[in-house]
């Protein structure tokens, strides 16, 4: 999926994919919803969002909502709290940000 957002475009077939996360439903459930955090060549973070009619991701169609999908910006601090949120391997984050030890 390509996107331009602020006059940057943003694609998922060029872009480092960093890690994926979803709530673990079918993904013909309503509430499906999956999200991949990449980085662009220049180090731009975003991330892909897919989802059914009951998430953010739904798109409107024929008066109602189905299933859809997005691409958001994010700056650095939001893609680090981003992976903190997802439960995201420990490893993957110490590679892609700068982490100390508690």
């Amino acid at each position: 999926m390509k996107k331009v957002i602020n006059g940057k475009l943003f694609n998922t077939e060029t872009a480092e994919k960093i890690a994926h996360w979803d709530n673990d439903q079918h993904r013909r459930d309503f509430g499906f919803m999956a999200e991949t955090l990449y980085r662009t060549k220049k180090g731009q973070h975003f991330v892909h969002g897919e989802g059914g009619p009951s998430t953010v991701y739904a798109s409107h169609a024929y008066g109602g909502r189905m299933f859809g999908e997005s691409i958001y910006a994010l700056t650095d601090h939001a893609a680090f709290e981003w992976c903190e949120t997802r439960c995201i391997n420990p490893d993957i984050v110490a590679i892609h940000f700068v982490i100390e030890e508690a």
